[in-house]
Parts: C-alpha cells; structure tokens; sequence
C-alpha cells in the first residue's frame, strides 16, 4: 500500500562538530520520501526552484519516489542553514531559513494522491497541511502530523485543527510541553489524545521515542551510532520508516505501532 507525503524540499548548509558541508539535499519530504521508499510506495507533493539540481530528482526517482506532485517553480528552492551545539548535537542554532518558492507554496492533489490510504503531513504550515486534508476523496486510513515550536508559537489554531483530525502525532519532547503546557510528557500526551488522535509519538533524539495510545506507554530506544556525523532529518528519516512499514503491513494495531517505532529508529 502506497502513501502520500506533503512537505518541505530544499537545500541544508549545516556546520557540525564533524564538519561542513553547503546546499546540500533536505526538507522534510526528502528525509521522509527516501526512508519510506525501504518500505512501501510514496508519492512525494512539494515545490523548488529551478535551481534544484537535476541529479537531486534523479536520486528520489532512483529510491521509487513518485516525483509528479513536486512542482518546479520560478524562483529559487528553500534553504535553511543551521549550527550544531559541539558539546550535544541534539540542539542546534538556525541561521538563516529562506522560503523562496515555499512562499507562495499551495498543494494540489490529483485524483491518485487525493485518493492514498497513508497520509503524512511533514513539518510546513499548517494552514496547507488543512489544504491537503480538503482536498482528500475521502478519509485516509491513517493521518499523521509533525511540526516544530514555530507553527506552536505562530499558528497554534490552525495546528489545534489539523491535530484534531489526525490519528498520530509526531513531536518531540519540548513541542509536546510546549504545545500542551504540561511539563510532564505523560500528561502533555493526554492533552493531544483527548483533541482526537489515537497516537502520540514523542521523539527524544538520542534517547529515542515514546509512543503513547490507548492508555499505554511503549519506549523504543535510538538505534545506537558511534560517530554522528549530521543528525540532520532524523525525525524525518524516523517518521517515514515508522509510516513507510504501517503502510506495507496495512497493519495499524498496537503491535504493528510498536514494530513501526523500532524500525523508525533503525531508519
């Protein structure tokens, strides 16, 4: 079973404790599209400029990325540049995010991605995650959500919204608290659940996730890594082996959930 994922592709300047590196291929969609593709069939919605590099799409079509629904516009492509804390890569400083294209970014979906039973609404507004869900056929079997602290601080309706139609939730510890306004993970879940998803998956970086539903709390460890080099797109890269291997065991109970967060973690 295929699915569809609505986000963000660009190009990253990270500087890490390891090293640097300058446009380098990213966005949200990309990490999701590349880890899913291990798994099950996805179909990518995004926009870039005509300065995204042609060897870029090649390497998505390599995976199995269906690429119809990443729109080429005038313009230049996103970028984000960001430093990396040398004592904890879990934290980072953005330096610059230019939206380009994304400005004026609005998903439209045809017939075959209006109809995918696997929806993930990656990182971008969530005014256009509502757009997308609008513009479904019908209810998808499975609709899960990620965000960040600045669509929390900035749009926090219009996300309430698109939580509230959502079966799970990708967040990570300090967006959960700060969404919720519970300090305590346990209860900043409840908060989320209570708005209507049956799911919540609080990301913890190197310390792994917490996936809480139906009144149980499973702990799934980080896959663990000698060497970091850019951590860079792992909730992402998490997220799409999480729903990538939902959507090739067409399986949404609770083991499969708990099969889902172990194999995100390896991604």
């Amino acid at each position: 079973m295929g699915m569809l994922v609505v986000g963000s592709v660009g190009y990253d300047t990270v500087w890490t404790p390891l090293g640097s590196g300058t446009d380098l291929l990213g966005g949200s969609a990309t990490y999701f599209s590349i880890s899913a593709s291990y798994f099950s069939s996805v179909s990518l919605v995004a926009v870039v400029g005509r300065d995204f590099r042609s060897d870029d799409i090649a390497l998505l079509k390599n995976h199995g990325v269906n690429t119809n629904g990443l729109e080429i516009a005038p313009g230049k492509t996103f970028r984000w540049s960001g430093r990396y804390n040398p004592d904890d890569v879990n934290l980072r400083d953005t330096l610059d995010t230019q939206l380009n294209v994304f400005s004026e970014f609005e998903p439209s979906l045809d017939r075959e991605q209006r109809n995918q039973e696997y929806l993930f609404l990656a990182n971008i507004d969530p005014e256009l995650q509502l757009q997308v869900l609008n513009q479904m056929e019908r209810r998808p079997k499975l609709v899960a959500v990620d965000t960040m602290n600045f669509w929390i601080d900035s749009k926090k309706p219009h996300l309430s919204k698109v939580i509230e139609l959502a079966d799970v939730v990708f967040m990570d510890e300090g967006e959960l608290r700060s969404f919720s306004e519970e300090a305590n993970l346990v209860k900043a879940a409840k908060v989320i659940m209570a708005m209507g998803p049956k799911t919540v998956v609080a990301k913890q970086g190197e310390h792994g996730v917490l996936l809480f539903e139906h009144g149980s709390v499973f702990a799934a460890p980080a896959y663990p890594i000698e060497r970091v080099v850019d951590p860079t797109g792992a909730g992402d890269s998490f997220a799409g082996g999480f729903m990538g291997y939902l959507a090739s065991e067409e399986d949404t109970t609770d083991t499969a959930f708990r099969h889902a967060a172990i194999l995100g973690s390896v991604m």
